[in-house]
Order: C-alpha cells, then structure tokens, then sequence
C-alpha cells in the first residue's frame, strides 16, 4: 500500500488529496503568469508570496519560506536576472540588503491575484457557493488549529 492510499480503499487519503490540490493549484497560478508575459517557476513563488511592499531582507524571507538562506538566495538571483526583484541597502542597517519589488515584480504579482482571482471563480462554479463557502470554513479550522495530532 503506498503513501498516498488509504487502506484498503484505494481512494486517495486526505493527506494526499490535499497535497495534489496545492501543487495543481500552484502550477496554475504560474501558467496564469506566465500566460500574462511574466516567465516564472513554481518555486518563485516562495519570494512572491510573502515579500512585502517595502522590501524584506533575504534571511526573514528564507525564513519565511523555510528554506535555507542559501537556497532563497538563488531563488532571489534569479528573480533579479528576470527583472522582478532588486537588491537595495537597508536604510536601518547599511550592512544588509533589502530585496525590494521592481515595477515588473509588483505587475507580476498583480497578474498573480488576477489567475487566482479566476481560479476562485471555478472553484465557486465546481463546488457552488455554499461549497465553497463550507470548503473555506473547514479549511480555515485545519489551519487554525496549527497542528493535527
């Protein structure tokens, strides 16, 4: 029986069907980018989700993601080499360097609403209103509670 199965069943745990939701949804939101002229991997979104409008520093944004500075560090590279994201000096520290949004990194992200604005929508037209009402409202206890034991 493998990972991904409940026993005996065959159908998918929650675990599993949770996990393929995130990655499809994620994988979509990109597509959405993409599609709007803003070339990106999935893995970028760790930087676009949580950077803020004045510009975090690279380790709370690794932190963040929980990831390794190191790592965050070639996901921030790259971002700079696309034209997202520039690296400034940090007016309460001049030793540190805030990563900071260019006018292309706040229009991508605006692209990114726009896809999962849309995807709202047909999550709204698969599940109907009161679904997906009742899928936010169970969602949002699992994540409140912070840990399942």
């Amino acid at each position: 029986m493998g990972v991904a199965q409940e026993s005996g069943s065959g159908d998918l745990n929650t675990i599993a069907m949770l996990g393929r939701a995130y990655s499809l949804l994620g994988f979509k939101i990109v597509e959405g980018v993409v599609g709007a002229g803003f070339p990106q991997k999935p893995s970028h979104s760790a930087v676009f989700a949580q950077i803020k409008a004045d510009g975090m520093r690279l380790t709370d944004l690794a932190r963040g993601a929980n990831i390794t500075p190191q790592a965050m560090g070639e996901l921030v590279d790259e971002l700079e080499d696309l034209g997202y994201v520039e690296r400034r000096p940090d007016p309460t520290d001049r030793r540190a360097k805030l990563i900071v949004l260019t006018d292309r990194g706040k229009q991508s992200i605006a692209a990114g609403i726009a896809t999962i604005d849309g995807l709202e929508d047909q999550i709204t037209a698969i599940l109907g209103e009161r679904g997906h009402r009742q899928l936010r409202t169970l969602l949002r206890r699992l994540l409140k509670e912070g840990q399942i034991s």
